[in-house]
């Protein structure tokens, strides 16, 4: 098969997404033939035949230009892996696999505090202050660009636990919703707990 499909990896009903996505990159071929061959049956299956295969070729171009990016990647997001000696998980989406490609190579070197800022943005989405507490031997990193708690934590604490110093301990402070904000609020918002608590 073509672009990113191998032999034995499809699912039930993947080759029907797949054969969608190669509409969008096939052309009309019969546009640029002579108006006498409009009628033509065999002219019509021709040219559909080899627009289906130009569509194809688009499309693994295409497929194949977005793996040159770990914004864009998808079935190439294991070379980026292999590549910085990440572990792959499947069952990870595209998405938190990208974060942490992200982090790790913003996290590669020595760990100072803007690198594990960095890391934490990363993985965030938004602005992360690194307040440092040398008495203790520790950091906090503070959450301040988004509220709640970021949805790959878990992938960040494994970063973190690769790059910081072994002799360091860190915690997290997460921003909320403050009550006397909320209180203009009537109950008929149809918002739960969770909800208040990251309402912006």
């Amino acid at each position: 098969m073509y672009g990113s499909i191998k032999y034995g990896t499809l699912k039930y009903a993947v080759n029907n997404i797949y054969e969608d996505e190669i509409k969008l990159y096939t052309p009309d071929l019969m546009k640029y033939l002579p108006p006498y061959y409009k009628n033509s049956k065999v002219m019509r299956n021709i040219q559909e035949s080899n627009a289906k295969e130009i569509g194809k070729f688009n499309y693994s171009k295409k497929d194949l230009l977005d793996q040159l990016y770990v914004d864009t990647a998808t079935w190439g997001l294991n070379r980026y892996e292999k590549d910085l000696g990440i572990e792959t998980d499947l069952n990870k989406s595209y998405e938190d696999r990208r974060e942490i490609i992200k982090a790790k190579k913003r996290g590669s070197g020595t760990a100072t505090k803007k690198m594990i800022k960095n890391v934490a943005q990363a993985f965030s989405g938004g602005e992360v202050d690194i307040i440092e507490m040398f008495s203790d031997y520790s950091f906090l990193i503070q959450f301040i660009g988004i509220k709640g708690i970021p949805k790959n934590m878990q992938g960040l604490i494994d970063m973190i636990e690769t790059i910081k110093p072994a002799h360091l301990g860190y915690s997290f402070k997460y921003t909320y919703t403050v009550w006397n904000f909320l209180s203009k609020l009537t109950w008929q918002n149809n918002k739960t707990w969770n909800d208040l608590k990251v309402y912006e």
